[in-house]
């Protein structure tokens, strides 16, 4: 199995960042990689419409150390960790994305790590826009 980091500078805060990004109702606006359509609770469960299908997602609590890591189950049951951080950067904030390559052939994988990349810019767009789409 292997990993990939991937990542963005912003030119916001890390507070302005992890805010928005921990939104669950903005990960339709951002994260397309992930879900597709608006979130749905479901007890403690975020689900979500997927490029996969539906899946159930599993965030850490909100923290001060700009930890977005989360849990995605995948419609075959399969739990895949995503770590997700925002930290501070000189211009901003870098936002780094593990990929890692569970269930995918290595085409699959690398066109993952392209959504992510996509994604990750989209989130730089929308808040370096001042959270507009």
């Amino acid at each position: 199995m292997r990993s990939r980091h991937i990542s963005t500078v912003i030119a916001a805060s890390p507070a302005q960042v992890y805010g928005y990004a921990a939104d669950p109702t903005h990960l339709p606006d951002w994260a397309a990689g992930l879900a597709r359509s608006e979130i749905e609770l479901r007890g403690d469960d975020l689900v979500a419409q997927s490029p996969m299908g539906e899946v159930v997602l599993r965030f850490v609590p909100r923290n001060d150390l700009g930890v977005l890591d989360h849990d995605v189950i995948l419609p075959s049951g399969t739990t895949v960790t995503n770590p997700l951080r925002v930290l501070a950067h000189p211009y901003g904030s870098e936002v780094v994305f593990t990929v890692r390559q569970i269930e995918l052939t290595d085409d699959e994988f690398d066109r993952d790590c392209q959504m992510v990349t996509e994604d990750l810019e989209r989130l730089r767009t929308i808040v370096e826009s001042g959270g507009r789409i």
